[in-house]
């Protein structure tokens, strides 16, 4: 009789688990996505420190010889501070994910599981959704700020935009296209993860 109220027993389903904290198997997924993000991350933040090293009121940064076309003293103090910004986002967009993955990695031996080679983990879905979208979100702004300092840097070097240079002109126009449609994809793409 034993044995047959054994096999009886209903069986747990595991797709109607429901609380925050649970096994997945797409750690191994969130940690790559975590991976790209510090590589780039790393990138931007060495980008913009040698901006940050740039001496912008240096008369050997500008390519201007019309006097009327040079950038003011204000656009140099402006472009420091956006790479600062965007410095200042790099990094905490590259602390939240280290922060992140070392919570994955410390979760998966603390439950004696080798998930680092095989995927698939004990962690809070919540807690790796709010980190994921705070990461994105300082790499968000880091662009955002990087793209105004390269857009500062164009002027101080080859003339303002209202002299309205063809070098200038094509050199912005690519910048202030192509990176701010590729962030429009990449919050599209991160919403996207999260609904679907």
């Amino acid at each position: 009789m034993r044995s047959e109220e054994k096999k009886t027993c209903p069986t747990p389903n595991m797709t109607q688990n429901t609380s925050p904290l649970r096994s997945i198997s797409t750690t191994s997924i969130h940690t790559m996505a975590l991976d790209g993000t510090l590589n780039v991350n790393s990138l931007f933040t060495f980008a913009a420190f040698i901006g940050i090293a740039l001496n912008p009121a240096d008369p050997k940064n500008s390519l201007v010889s019309a006097a009327a076309c040079s950038a003011t003293s204000a656009a140099g103090k402006h472009f420091v501070e956006a790479h600062v910004y965007s410095f200042t986002a790099f990094l905490f967009s590259s602390l939240i994910a280290s922060g992140l993955k070392l919570a994955i990695r410390t979760g998966d031996k603390t439950r004696g599981t080798n998930v680092e080679m095989h995927g698939g983990g004990h962690v809070n879905l919540r807690l790796l959704q709010s980190g994921i979208v705070a990461a994105a979100a300082g790499t968000i702004f880091g662009c955002a700020f990087l793209m105004v300092a390269l857009v500062d840097l164009v002027q101080i070097k080859l003339g303002v935009l209202g002299c309205w240079g063809w070098h200038t002109v094509a050199a912005l126009c690519p910048l202030v296209i192509l990176v701010p449609s590729a962030l429009l994809v990449y919050v599209f793409l991160l919403f996207y993860a999260f609904i679907r």
